[in-house]
């Protein structure tokens, strides 16, 4: 009786130790996988291992909280089943082969601070869920072939500080909101087809200034830039 004790006691702390994430989670993560061609990938995965021990997965209390893969030869499209890495926190995928749109269930994500996307092959219009994700702090699209306007949604991020819709077919003009964002920092959106650039970068220059003239001027808050110029071997 005592041998079965120890033995079960045995059992149980190794269970706990090589417990690992919900199977919704590890789910998702596998249609990632198999919807990018995982086995082609630079670092793969071998499926049999515990998710912790994944390239670029980072378990923290048995949630997924950061997915890095950038530079991996990722090759497909992000599957909707995405959003049930509800925990994570980064999203960080960007200079793969990526294609179609970005799923609209990116926005359930509401843990999510960072979604970087660079350097894809993603088309389609920014889905307007991604203004839900009110924890964003950085969005990064730059270098696809995303098309249409800013959803207006994208006003609704609070926290965000960083804009980079850099080298697209973004059409249009720049949500009024964000200008008034004041965490909002850096808006990039170079090499884009959006038009009055000059008059929100005049608001935001009012607004920084403003912002300087009720700060501490040794450590003012106005930060706020827009970068709209154009290559110089564009015409």
């Amino acid at each position: 009786m005592k041998k079965f004790l120890i033995t079960s006691a045995f059992a149980f702390s190794a269970f706990l130790v090589t417990a690992q994430v919900s199977e919704q989670q590890k789910e998702a993560l596998l249609d990632i996988y198999v919807a990018t061609q995982g086995e082609n990938w630079v670092n793969t995965w071998d499926v049999n291992q515990p998710v912790d021990q994944w390239y670029g997965v980072l378990v923290k209390n048995d949630k997924v909280v950061s997915l890095n893969l950038m530079f991996n030869n990722m090759v497909g499209s992000l599957p909707s089943s995405i959003s049930n890495l509800t925990d994570l926190q980064t999203l960080e995928l960007s200079f793969n082969e990526l294609n179609g749109e970005i799923p609209a269930a990116i926005g359930d994500l509401n843990e999510l601070k960072l979604l970087a996307l660079n350097g894809n092959n993603l088309t389609g219009n920014i889905p307007a869920s991604l203004g839900n994700v009110q924890t964003l702090t950085e969005l990064h699209l730059s270098s696809n072939q995303l098309e249409g306007q800013l959803p207006t949604s994208l006003s609704n991020l609070t926290k965000l500080e960083l804009l980079n819709v850099f080298d697209n077919k973004l059409t249009g003009t720049l949500p009024l909101g964000l200008a008034h964002s004041k965490n909002l920092q850096q808006i990039v959106i170079a090499e884009n087809e959006i038009i009055d650039t000059e008059g929100y970068a005049s608001l935001l220059l009012f607004k920084s200034e403003t912002e300087f003239k009720n700060s501490n001027p040794l450590n003012p808050s106005a930060k706020t830039i827009i970068a709209s110029e154009t290559s110089d071997d564009e015409n």
